[in-house]
């Protein structure tokens, strides 16, 4: 079943589609993923690589992108974008913050989360050779980043506010969650759902349900399952009685002026005016979709945040409108048909664990693949860095040659008693992981042999780019960002 039945609203969307479409089509290409996944970074780098990249053919910088290897790529720029009510993308600031522009190679820092919706446009001039409109060219491509907490907040459509209320409780009750769940479980004692509505009340349980949500998303326990998405980045809408509101233990009619019934319209609020115009006016109208997994957090956190994982990967794809598109889809109701899952920080491993990687994230998303397969879209995994921080070496070790990745760790990163100043260099054994993906999700997996499923992966800084003899900067570095180029946009660009 489609996650919204409403018929005005489906009339509204077609109605955006339609028009998008009288205005010269092209593709919408949707960047999501979960907190500190690496969207930023990975749409800089992207509009980095399609607006330089074709001052550098003939140098295969991005092999498997069939346009610039075959050198038909002959230009890529920014346009303003088509949505006057959507930010802009800082790509500016972002690739500033990525090279150190601003104030030296020395500043070079990763750019802020993304924390809402923004947008940008841009248009590639190339040669085709396919079809019957061979010769000169071009793609919009309008890429629409967006924070992946919004798309857990979906589900929510089709359900009740008791519904809602009773799966947050089971959730907070697990193993990985009670501890973390203690205050706000304990606040819940003390609060009769029936009782008359208190502003003070409902705040107070707003704030501690918060709590707990940030406090599942720390690094050491990267829980990925966190709706409301707003609650965790409110933007403009922090302090507003939409965003007021938590679940509540409740048991058959919910009594007219309780605290219970205030907090039921406060939640259908928060569905009519945050999630649906979400749905509506941005998210129904994506053609393509990235969707970026950090798995190395999750590995780090172990079996607990991994399957969390799964579980939200799984919950992500049932929002997807996925499926392939006909010419009256495209016009009146676009369908995401190409969907691509990315492990990123791949240059945290050695090239060897690559594989792997594509595999334990090919295993989290396992579920939510088969579905959008049943339905005609097309999908794949990959492991990549849209941004590679480190080079690999072979590092001499109690007289053994190891496989090493060399970079600059941030400031303060621990690896055993080593505290990492954010200036020097430093060569890291990231160890492998597991042939079987399954073993990710297994408990007695971690009490294996050091380097076999205890992983603590070092996060490192930009890294200091190459100056080309003419002066410019090379393209920045970069993992199978190629690839993702190709099965993305690469059909529209033959």
């Amino acid at each position: 079943m489609p996650l919204i039945s409403d018929l005005a609203l489906e009339a509204r969307i077609a109605a955006r589609a339609l028009a998008d479409y009288a205005t010269g089509g092209g593709l919408r290409l949707g960047v999501t993923g979960l907190s500190r996944a690496g969207k930023t970074v990975f749409i800089t780098a992207l509009i980095d690589a399609l607006t330089r990249a074709p001052k550098h053919a003939g140098r295969r910088a991005l092999p498997v992108f069939r346009v610039h290897a075959e050198g038909r790529l002959t230009r890529g720029y920014l346009r303003p974008q088509p949505d006057d009510d959507v930010p802009r993308f800082a790509y500016e600031d972002h690739l500033a913050a990525l090279t150190g522009s601003a104030a030296g190679p020395e500043a070079r820092h990763w750019p802020q989360s993304t924390r809402r919706i923004s947008e940008l446009r841009l248009t590639l001039e190339f040669e085709s050779r396919a079809g019957w409109r061979k010769g000169a060219r071009e793609l919009t491509l309008d890429i629409v980043d967006y924070p992946g907490e919004w798309l857990l907040d979906l589900p929510l459509l089709s359900k009740t506010y008791a519904q809602w209320s009773t799966d947050m409780l089971e959730a907070a009750s697990s193993a990985a969650r009670a501890t973390l769940a203690a205050d706000w479980r304990g606040f819940l004692t003390t609060v009769d759902p029936q009782a008359p509505a208190e502003e003070d009340v409902a705040r107070r349980a707003a704030e501690i349900f918060t709590a707990y949500l940030r406090a599942c998303r720390q690094d050491r326990v990267a829980l990925s399952t966190l709706p409301p998405g707003r609650f965790l980045m409110p933007g403009d809408l922090e302090g507003s009685p939409a965003l007021t509101f938590a679940p509540l233990p409740t048991a058959g009619d919910i009594k007219a002026g309780s605290l219970a019934a205030m907090m039921e319209r406060r939640y259908e609020a928060y569905k009519r005016h945050v999630v649906r115009p979400f749905f509506r006016d941005h998210f129904a109208r994506i053609d393509r979709q990235i969707v970026l997994v950090d798995a190395l957090a999750a590995l780090n956190s172990g079996p607990a945040a991994v399957r969390d994982l799964e579980t939200a990967m799984t919950d992500v794809l049932l929002a997807f409108r996925a499926g392939r598109n006909s010419l009256l889809s495209t016009i009146f109701r676009p369908r995401a048909d190409k969907i691509l899952f990315a492990a990123t920080k791949a240059d945290h491993l050695h090239h060897t664990s690559h594989d792997r990687l594509e595999a334990i994230l090919r295993q989290l998303t396992a579920r939510a693949i088969s579905r959008a397969e049943g339905v005609g879209a097309d999908v794949d995994v990959i492991a990549l860095a849209a941004v590679r921080a480190t080079r690999e070496a072979q590092v001499k070790h109690d007289g053994e040659m190891l496989d090493a990745i060399v970079g600059t760790p941030l400031a303060g990163e621990r690896l055993g008693d080593d505290v990492f100043d954010g200036a020097q260099e430093a060569a890291i054994f990231p160890g492998a992981l597991p042939a079987d993906p399954r073993a990710v999700f297994r408990g007695e997996a971690l009490s294996v042999p050091e380097g076999e499923a205890d992983y603590r992966f070092v996060r490192f800084r930009p890294p200091l780019l190459q100056i080309e003899p003419n002066g410019e900067r090379g393209l920045l570095p970069q993992i199978r960002l190629d690839r993702a180029l190709q099965f993305l946009i690469g059909d529209r660009l033959a």
